[in-house]
């Protein structure tokens, strides 16, 4: 008997079970969800991952190393840097899965995320159906406020991008004639608050898009690029 004729052995179910639980167990952790929350817009450099989640390069670098063992995210070589990304767009959608069950099972969620956002109720909220009549019609103008490298790896059609640190100084982009509709990484991401409460203080009518680009594109709209522009 050949070694390819040697019985195989049984299979195990928990075998299939354990595999599964390497990808649950890569994501058990707060500072990994981040991160995996800030690829979902965009490729970035470790530096990069670890400024804007406010950890050390190290732990940064550390929590990655974890991610890419389960193949959730996979790194590549762009002249001197390396950058991360997510694997695969089911990665994505699997974080967006488990944020809407966190938000439908865990009443705990509305709780916390009030807290975060404060000024989650001050301003007025429009719908992805109620932008796209107001764009059409020329009433409002769209203002992306994520970082740039965001706004250029992803954004909504005729997005304006101005990134929140630069609003003060580019004011002058905007119109007073327009209702100024800010969005940045969907509805749990504090930014557009920040920039619709600058933009009021100056005199400019404003609302909140709670989507962002995923849930922009599972309504079914197409997204855009720097590339294409």
């Amino acid at each position: 008997m050949t070694i390819s004729e040697k019985k195989q052995p049984p299979a195990n179910k928990q075998d299939l079970y354990r595999l599964f639980a390497r990808i649950a167990a890569a994501m058990a952790n707060p500072h990994r969800l981040e991160l995996l929350d800030l690829l979902a817009q965009g490729a970035r450099t470790v530096e990069e991952l670890a400024r804007e989640s406010n950890l050390s390069i190290a732990n940064a670098s550390q929590h990655l190393q974890r991610l890419k063992r389960a193949r959730l995210v996979i790194d590549e070589r762009q002249g001197f840097y390396i950058r991360y990304r997510i694997a695969d767009p089911l990665v994505t959608h699997l974080w967006l899965e488990i944020r809407a069950v966190a938000s439908q099972q865990l009443t705990e969620v509305s709780v916390t995320l009030d807290a975060y956002r404060a000024q989650r109720h001050e301003f007025k909220r429009v719908s992805v159906e109620d932008l796209r009549t107001r764009l059409e019609k020329g009433t409002a103008v769209l203002l992306d406020v994520r970082p740039s490298a965001e706004y250029a790896a992803s954004h909504l059609p005729s997005a304006l991008s101005i990134p929140l640190e630069e609003l003060d100084r580019r004011l002058s982009e905007l119109p007073h004639s327009r209702t100024v509709v800010a969005y940045c990484r969907g509805p749990y991401c504090v930014l557009a608050d920040q920039a619709a409460e600058k933009l009021q203080r100056k005199g400019f009518r404003v609302a909140r898009l709670e989507e962002g680009v995923h849930e922009w594109q599972q309504a079914g709209y197409s997204l855009a690029s720097a590339r294409e522009a």
